[in-house]
């Protein structure tokens, strides 16, 4: 099986189109396992698709993309459909990162962080895991430093994706400088 293409399918999915696929998400982004299952199945490549295979697709990657909880699951972060998942807030690492294209620099310094198409700003927890989301735009990215400790205590609130993505609506020029 092709773990690549069920987890690009799957965020397809559950983070752009879920009425693609006859999907309902919940007001969190939850949606029945079986249900996912049954839609994807409607296509000749998943038609022998099941549970274990999204297990085994989410233990195959190091990014924890989905969160899979009482027959349920979900996608914990990169949604640009329009309603907006809820998200408990969580108090950050002191330190986030992003990585940018250069020719956004100015943009981003002036206006600051937004999401830009998505529901959230996507911060990393380290330099490397920026970088590699930077070089999707840019072969010589810029890393920017975001002081997400004193934008949390200012009254930003930040959202865990995952062990290494963070989420937040827009962070001020303030709180940023390069790497």
């Amino acid at each position: 099986m092709n773990y690549k293409k069920l987890s690009k399918q799957i965020s397809y999915a559950l983070r752009h189109a879920p009425w693609k696929f006859g999907l309902e998400l919940d007001e969190y982004g939850w949606v029945e396992v079986d249900e996912l299952l049954n839609s994807l199945r409607t296509r000749k490549v998943w038609r022998n698709l099941q549970e274990s295979d999204l297990q085994a697709m989410m233990s195959s990657s190091d990014k924890k993309r989905f969160e899979i909880s009482g027959g349920k699951i979900r996608a914990l972060y990169g949604h640009s459909i329009h309603r907006q998942v809820v998200k408990e807030p969580r108090i950050p690492p002191e330190v986030l990162y992003h990585g940018t294209a250069r020719r956004f620099l100015s943009s981003i310094m002036e206006k600051g962080l937004l999401p830009r198409g998505r529901q959230y700003v996507h911060l990393s927890t380290d330099v490397e895991t920026a970088m590699e989301v930077g070089r999707r735009h840019d072969h010589r990215p810029v890393i920017l430093h975001i002081a997400a400790g004193k934008a949390h205590e200012e009254g930003i609130d930040f959202y865990q994706g995952n062990h290494q993505v963070w989420l937040v609506e827009h962070i001020d020029p303030k709180y940023l400088r390069r790497a």
